[in-house]
C-alpha cells in the first residue's frame, strides 16, 4: 500500500503513535483488531444509483484512499488493502507546507481511477475539502467515506457520487465502512429522519455481501478462545525448528475469522512475520494457477478431458505420450515418469552475470541461458518410459505437460493468463510468479540455503529447480501469494465459481474437478482430497467427504471444506535454511486443522 503522508509537523508524532497502535494489532496478528467487529455500527450508502458500491471490474481500477482528518484512517485503508491495492495520501485539510492541492490532484493522482475520500465533519467545514471533491468528481470515480454525525452530510448535498456515511468515529466503523465499499457487508439502513434537502427519511441504498468479511470468531457463533490453541501449535513449530516462519488463516461461511502470523521470515528474527507476507507456494501452483487456467479453458470448450496430449501438442504425436489424456494427467494416473534435467547442468549453462547469452535470472548472482526447456526437458520427457499407466503416480511431470497444454490452448503464457482470467479481477494483487519484479524482498519469506545448483538464499526465486530453470514460471511450482489472496481464490471456489458479483468458473465446472475421480486413488482432477481411510487422518481426524485442496513442499497447504463452509490455509517456510521434516514428523498443519474443526463443531 502506497502512503505519502502530507501533514503538517505539529501533527506527525499522533499519527505516528496511531499508526504504530493499529499496525501492532493489525499486521502481526487480527485478534485485537477485530474483538469489536461482533457489533454494528451505523453505515449508510447513499447515491448508489449507478450500483458503482460495492466495486466492481477491480482489474480496471487504480484506487487511491485519501484522507482528510479520520482518526483511524490506517484501519479503514488497511482493510481496504484486503480487496485490492491501494494508493494512500494522508493530508490535513489538504493543506501542507511542502505540497498544495493543486499538485496532489495534477501529479499524485493522475494515474488513478477511483477516489476514495475520507472526511469528517470537521473537514467538510473546510472550503479546501469541498473544492478538492467538486473538481474531481468531474474527472475520477470519487466515493466519500464519511464518519461523524448525520447533519455533516448536507455539505454533500452537491455531491452525485457514492457516499458511504457512519455515524461513528471508531476502528469499528472503519472496518465496516471499508468492507461495504467493497462488498465484504452488506448495506441494509435507510434514514430515520430528514437530514437535507437531498437526505430525507428512507435515503439509503441496499447492497448485497459479495466479497470476504473480515470479523471475529464471534460473528459465526465461534467463541474466539476455542481458536488460542493454534497458537501454541504454531509456537511448537517454531521452537522445534519446524519453520522460522507461519501464517493461518480460517474463513467460515465467508468471513475471515482467524489470520495472524508467527516467528520471523529467519530464526534471526530480523524480519518478524507480518500476515502480509509473501510465500512460495510450491505445489499449491499446480491447483492455484494450472488447474483454475484448465478449469476456465474446459468452461470455453478449449480443453475437454478426454482429449490427448497429441490432440493439443503437435510434437508429442510420435511419442509414447502421444494418446495420455488430459483426465490421466490432472489425476495422476498418466504413468508418465520423472525427469531430473537439472542435474544435467554444466558450467557453460549458466553465467554470475546476466547478458544476451544468460538472460534468465535464476537466483540472485546465477543466469541461465534461454531455451532450456525445449532444449533438454522437453526431448528428455517424450523419449521416456511410461510406468504403470492408470495406476496413481504423484508427479510433477503431469503438471509440465498441463501448462503446455494451456498455453497452447489459451495463446498465452500462463503466468499471463491466470492473472489476466483470476488474480487481477480478483483483487489477489500479491498473488503470481516472479515476485521479485513487483515486490520489496523484505515482503518475500525466504526459502533454502540451496546448495546444489545456485548455491544461495533463494529469497523470491523458485525453490524448485524444476521451475527456476524455465525461468521461474511452471505449471508445478513458480506461484507466490499471502494467505489473503489464497482465501479470495478458494471463496471463489467455495461459492462454485462466482466472487464480488463476477462469475469466474461455472458451477458445474468447479463440481467436476474437486470430485473424486477413479478407485484408484483419492484424488480429484488437479486437487487432492480427503482420504476416506480414517487411520491416515488425512488432511484432519475431523475433515469431511468432499474436502479438496492440496500441500506445497515448501510448508504450504490449503483446504476447502464444502460441508463446513470452511476454507484453512497454513504458510511457512520449513525450508529455510535448509529441508527439514519436523513440520511432518510433529504433524503441525494436521493438528492446527484439527483445533479448527473442533472450534467450528463446538468439540
Amino acid at each position: 500500500m502506497k502512503t505519502l503522508k502530507l501533514q503538517p509537523k505539529s501533527q506527525f508524532l499522533y499519527v505516528l503513535m496511531l499508526t504504530l497502535f493499529v499496525l501492532i494489532n493489525a499486521v502481526h496478528g487480527q485478534k485485537k483488531l477485530t474483538v469489536s467487529t461482533t457489533a454494528t455500527t451505523e453505515v449508510y450508502l447513499f447515491n448508489n444509483q449507478s450500483k458503482t458500491v460495492p466495486l466492481r471490474g477491480l482489474d480496471q481500477l487504480k484506487i487511491a484512499s485519501i484522507n482528510s482528518g479520520f482518526a483511524y484512517s490506517t484501519v479503514f485503508d488497511s482493510l481496504l488493502s484486503k480487496y485490492a491495492a491501494i494508493g494512500r495520501f494522508e493530508t490535513a485539510g489538504f493543506r501542507s507546507d511542502s505540497l498544495n492541492l493543486d499538485n496532489l490532484t495534477g501529479d499524485y493522482l493522475k494515474y488513478y481511477t477511483t477516489l476514495v475520500v475520507q472526511v469528517t465533519p470537521q473537514s467538510l467545514n473546510d472550503p479546501e475539502v469541498i473544492r478538492f471533491i467538486t473538481e474531481n468528481q468531474k474527472r475520477k470515480q470519487l466515493i466519500i467515506a464519511g464518519f461523524g454525525e448525520l447533519n455533516a452530510l448536507k455539505k454533500l448535498d452537491f455531491f452525485t457520487g457514492p457516499v458511504v456515511w457512519s455515524r461513528a468515529m471508531d476502528i469499528q466503523s472503519a472496518h465496516q465502512a471499508a468492507q461495504l465499499i467493497f462488498g465484504g457487508i452488506a448495506a441494509n439502513r435507510t434514514l430515520k429522519q430528514n437530514v437535507s434537502a437531498k437526505y430525507k427519511i428512507g435515503s439509503g441504498f441496499v447492497t448485497e455481501k459479495t466479497r470476504l468479511r473480515y470479523a471475529a470468531p464471534e460473528s459465526v457463533g465461534i467463541p474466539a478462545a476455542r481458536l488460542d490453541s493454534i497458537d501454541l501449535i504454531a509456537a511448537e513449530a517454531i521452537r522445534e525448528k519446524a519453520t522460522p516462519s507461519v501464517v493461518v488463516m480460517v474463513i467460515k461461511d465467508g468471513n475471515v475469522i482467524f489470520n495472524k502470523a508467527y516467528g520471523s521470515h529467519t530464526y534471526d528474527g530480523q524480519i518478524p512475520t507480518k500476515i502480509t507476507d509473501i510465500y512460495d507456494l510450491a505445489s499449491v501452483t499446480k491447483v492455484s494457477a494450472t488447474t483454475m487456467s484448465t478449469m476456465k479453458l474446459y468452461d470455453q470448450g478449449k480443453i475437454a478431458l478426454d482429449k490427448t496430449i497429441g490432440d493439443y501438442i503437435v510434437n508429442a504425436r510420435k511419442s509414447n505420450k502421444a494418446d495420455i489424456k488430459v483426465r490421466e494427467l490432472l489425476a495422476h494416473q498418466s504413468g508418465v515418469t520423472a525427469v531430473s534435467f537439472y542435474l544435467k547442468l554444466k558450467p557453460e549453462d549458466h553465467s554470475a552475470d546476466s547478458s544476451m547469452t544468460y538472460p534468465v535470472k535464476v537466483a540472485d548472482g546465477y543466469y541461465f541461458r534461454p531455451g532450456y526447456f525445449r532444449q533438454l526437458f522437453w526431448p528428455a520427457f517424450l523419449k521416456a518410459p511410461l510406468k504403470d499407466r492408470g495406476k496413481y503416480l504423484y508427479t510433477d511431470m503431469n503438471m509440465y505437460v498441463m501448462k503446455e497444454i494451456v498455453e497452447w490452448q489459451s495463446g498465452t503464457p500462463i503466468d499471463k493468463y491466470v492473472q489476466d482470467q483470476f488474480y487481477r479481477p480478483l483483487g489477489m494483487y500479491t498473488a503470481g510468479y516472479l515476485p521479485r519484479n513487483r515486490f520489496e524482498k523484505d515482503q518475500i519469506v525466504p526459502t533454502e540455503e540451496e546448495g546444489n545448483f545456485r548455491k544461495s538464499l533463494l529469497h523470491g526465486y523458485v525453490h524448485d529447480p524444476g521451475a527456476s530453470l524455465m525461468g521461474g514460471v511452471s505449471g508445478h511450482a513458480g506461484l507466490f501469494a499471502s494467505a489473503n489472496d489464497l482465501g479470495i481464490l478458494y471463496q471463489m471456489m467455495l461459492n462454485k465459481g462466482s466472487y464480488g458479483g463476477d462469475r469466474y468458473l461455472s458451477t458445474a465446472t468447479v463440481n467436476t474437478f474437486t470430485t473424486k475421480q477413479s478407485n484408484v486413488s483419492r484424488r480429484a482432477l488437479g486437487f487432492d482430497m480427503y482420504d476416506p481411510d480414517p487411520t491416515k487422518a488425512y488432511p484432519s481426524k475431523l475433515a469431511t467427504p468432499g474436502t479438496y485442496g492440496h500441500t506445497g513442499f515448501t510448508g504450504i497447504c490449503v483446504w476447502v471444506d464444502p460441508t463446513n463452509n470452511l476454507i484453512y490455509i497454513f504458510l511457512s517456510n520449513r525450508v529455510h535454511p535448509k529441508i527439514t521434516d519436523k513440520l511432518y514428523q510433529l504433524n503441525i498443519r494436521s493438528r492446527i486443522q484439527d483445533v479448527v474443526y473442533r472450534a467450528v463443531q463446538g468439540k
